[in-house]
């Protein structure tokens, strides 16, 4: 009773193997410079297998409003792709997390599910506000939809070997699809 996915950046091809999966996340941005070079052609890979395809931008410090901008503008999404705030630098808030949620939120909340990743460590030690938008996407390296963690979970990366790999709280991809049309 779970989807599968991996999430993929630039470090990783075009052409990956989508056999079994019923998502993929992709890496789009990162602060207010960085672009995937590998994002639209990893995304229409995705698509063309019938995946559900979702984005993320990596978190740096500095304006968390000029970067959702930044992200909503150049990632490669359609109306109701997931998308995330991937924390892990230590250099950003959990009040900056959450003003970057807010802000894409707000800016594109109408049409996408606005959600967090992040690792147990943060979710736990660092997150002051449980505020993960609409999506906790939480890793942690153990078991399969087992996470370490007593919130909500909608997304749980459990390996980076050989690639980062994902299950999903859905029955299966019309269930998650659903989700990400806010149906």
């Amino acid at each position: 009773m779970t989807t599968k996915g991996i999430d993929v950046s630039s470090h990783q091809n075009s052409t990956y193997s989508t056999t079994g999966l019923d998502f993929v996340f992709v890496k789009a941005t990162e602060g207010t410079s960085y672009l995937n070079p590998r994002m639209t052609a990893q995304a229409g890979h995705a698509r063309a297998a019938g995946l559900v395809v979702g984005f993320y931008h990596f978190l740096r410090p500095g304006d968390m409003k000029a970067q959702a901008t930044y992200f909503v503008e150049k990632c490669a999404s359609l109306p109701h792709d997931p998308l995330f705030a991937d924390w892990e630098d230590d250099g950003v808030s959990n009040a900056e997390k959450d003003a970057f949620i807010a802000e894409v939120k707000r800016q594109r909340g109408a049409t996408h599910r606005v959600g967090l990743y992040c690792g147990q460590y943060y979710w736990l030690n660092r997150d002051k506000t449980s505020n993960a938008g609409d999506a906790l996407w939480i890793a942690d390296y153990v078991t399969a939809g087992k996470p370490r963690i007593t919130a909500p979970w909608k997304f749980h990366q459990y390996t980076d070997s050989p690639i980062d790999t994902n299950v999903g709280a859905f029955a299966d991809r019309a269930a998650l699809r659903a989700w990400a049309k806010k149906g």
